[in-house]
């Protein structure tokens, strides 16, 4: 079928287990890389403290100048808290699970939406089942890529609305459906803290995080990460691309991509170190430099669409239970 009317099918599981072990065979001093790094949660405090200082100064502000605080100064402390959102569901902050959750649901705050329990129950199957699609909330529905098709109006409307997408997707992963006292608890804690900041500050001091979050994952450059993880943009036979640009420096080196998939258990600061000792296996992966340029070139190349992704139908005999740290058994071959 043609690149727009189907994703690309291929055979076999993820490469990323494949390469694990060879990474760990040839370097084995690479597992001293996995671990914790407790300091993650004073960029969450951090963030979430600079969030709501500017929500506080802007409560008074006009509409436009709310958006535009949220474009080019809030989405970057928000997108920075959804990495740690990211850091806390492969549990790489603190030793003790609870406290990982405790991280996440705070880092959840400025995003008003209680996405960060309910995203670390989906986003490690996307680990363990990339590109299988029942099982990967990762990839696009089928009406979701034949909606936006390849065209720059409907890529522009996918990527304002994204959050509204992504959360569409977990329907079609009945497997997955998780409702558990900590997805309560998120639910709770959210929606108090969002009552609060309109009890004290009212609707516009709301918007603006609420904003903040939308271009954070959205119409905006920083949307770009989710095209340069497993978009079909530089190379059709790459499923996964790592992105060593400037912004990593903020955003904890979330652009590891290629790394982090590899090894999930090492914390965001020992991925460049990951990388640096097994440089074979990277430096000749092609990667993204600059989400400013991938950002205009999914929205304008009619050579880059939503169904240009990887699929595959094999489950690689990974089972459902068994799938938030597969490079730590991996580490005991």
């Amino acid at each position: 079928m043609s690149e727009f009317n189907d994703f690309t099918w291929v055979e076999g599981s993820e490469p990323h287990r494949q390469r694990t072990r060879e990474i760990i065979k040839k370097h084995p001093e690479v597992k001293k890389l996995i671990g914790k790094n407790p300091n993650t949660i004073w960029w969450i405090l951090a963030c979430v403290g600079l969030q709501i200082t500017l929500a506080y100064f802007l409560k008074d502000s006009p509409w436009w100048l709310i958006v535009a605080v949220a474009w080019f100064v809030g989405a970057f402390p928000t997108h920075t808290l959804f990495v740690c959102i990211h850091e806390t569901a492969h549990n790489l902050v603190f030793k003790k699970n609870s406290w990982n959750v405790f991280a996440g649901i705070i880092a959840n705050f400025p995003s008003l939406f209680p996405t960060a329990i309910s995203f670390k129950n989906y986003h490690l199957k996307h680990h363990a089942f990339q590109g299988v699609h029942e099982l990967d909330a990762d990839l696009p529905d089928y009406w979701e890529a034949k909606l936006i098709n390849n065209y720059f109006i409907g890529k522009a409307i996918w990527l304002l609305l994204f959050p509204f997408f992504q959360a569409i997707r977990t329907i079609r992963c009945i497997e997955l459906a998780v409702f558990d006292r900590w997805v309560i608890m998120n639910i709770v804690a959210q929606f108090a803290f969002d009552a609060l900041i309109v009890y004290l500050w009212g609707w516009p001091a709301l918007a603006y995080m609420g904003l903040s979050f939308m271009f954070s994952v959205g119409l905006h450059p920083l949307g770009a990460r989710w095209i340069q993880e497993h978009y079909l943009v530089l190379d059709k036979n790459q499923e996964t691309y790592s992105y060593y640009g400037g912004l990593n420096g903020i955003n904890m080196n979330v652009g590891y991509h290629n790394e982090h998939h590899d090894m999930p258990s090492i914390p965001w600061n020992n991925l460049p170190k990951l990388k640096a000792a097994a440089p074979e296996y990277y430096d000749n992966l092609k990667y993204h430099t600059s989400f400013v340029k991938l950002f205009f070139t999914f929205l304008f190349s009619q050579e880059v669409g939503l169904y240009s992704r990887i699929a595959r139908k094999e489950r690689g005999g990974v089972v459902l239970t068994d799938v938030s740290t597969p490079d730590i058994d991996l580490a005991k071959d």
